[in-house]
């Protein structure tokens, strides 16, 4: 369990900004935040991390305080069991990728870790490899394998999957999902990228200008509430769930996700990621891939 508060004035391009937001994580989830930039995003995880310190805090992390500003209690970063993949991927160039693993490995840990590692990361062709000669994909999945050779209480994720591609990024989400859940890790994740979150997270929190505007679960904090029964929109398929003898597909069009009704026959055609045209037939949504 996380127990998180905090309140600090940010200094930014506006003018200050009192950033005071407060949750709670259960152990295992996989949180997102979301807001535009400059919402406190990336001062939340520093101040987690112990490299920020908040004018008032409380953190407790599996009933351990690691901030309480009142009892001028605040744990150095290295006291703090935390794993943080950046976007720059911060790999150490003069070392071979298992040697970037092995660097990180606490002393006296088996090296069978480091093995096991480079298997679920698909990695073990590349083992012998320098950073240099690594694709950006191949760099994020070393930086996560190293991020979690310490099976570290929080895995902290600022936006690490932005620079790439979107084919990249999907099949990194697929790894990312696997390790958090392999290693049951307490996952946080920076990003604004909506399919990411839906298909990656637990629980989102959106914050704007500091302050936490909504939360819960993917769905509830991005629906739409309120839908015309006549319109027509285009959207990315994010979802496909089987209820009873119906499919419930979910596509995401701007911000919103709008679910639609679909047969075995019609969700046969469907995929995760396929752009689709959504319209109004006789009230009911009709889903169209688009080519």
């Amino acid at each position: 369990m996380i127990k998180f508060y905090a309140h600090k004035i940010l200094q930014t391009a506006d003018g200050k900004l009192p950033l005071d937001v407060s949750f709670h994580l259960e152990k295992g989830q996989f949180l997102s935040l979301y807001g535009n930039s400059g919402a406190g995003k990336t001062t939340l995880l520093r101040i987690l991390t112990g490299l920020t310190e908040a004018e008032k805090s409380l953190i407790e992390v599996d009933g351990i305080t690691w901030d309480n500003s009142e009892k001028r209690i605040h744990l150095p970063v290295q006291q703090r069991s935390i794993g943080f993949v950046f976007q720059d991927f911060a790999l150490f160039p003069n070392l071979n990728v298992r040697e970037n693993l092995e660097f990180a490995l606490q002393k006296g840990k088996s090296k069978k870790l480091v093995d096991e590692l480079l298997d679920l990361m698909e990695l073990q062709s590349l083992q012998k490899s320098k950073p240099q000669n690594l694709s950006g994909g191949q760099k994020q999945r070393v930086a996560l394998a190293r991020a979690i050779i310490r099976k570290p209480k929080i895995l902290l994720l600022d936006e690490p999957l932005s620079a790439l591609d979107d084919e990249m990024r999907f099949k990194l989400q697929d790894y990312l999902l696997k390790a958090h859940q392999h290693y049951q890790l307490t996952t946080i994740l920076i990003s604004h990228h909506i399919p990411e979150i839906f298909k990656l997270s637990d629980k989102v929190i959106v914050l704007d200008k500091g302050l936490l505007v909504k939360e819960g679960t993917p769905a509830f904090v991005f629906s739409e509430e309120k839908i015309s029964s006549k319109f027509k929109i285009t959207g990315e398929i994010i979802s496909i769930e089987k209820s009873d003898v119906i499919y419930i597909v979910s596509v995401l069009s701007g911000n919103n996700i709008v679910k639609v009704i679909a047969t075995e026959d019609e969700v046969f055609t469907f995929q995760i990621g396929q752009k689709v045209l959504v319209a109004s037939k006789a009230f009911n949504p009709l889903i169209q891939v688009i080519s």
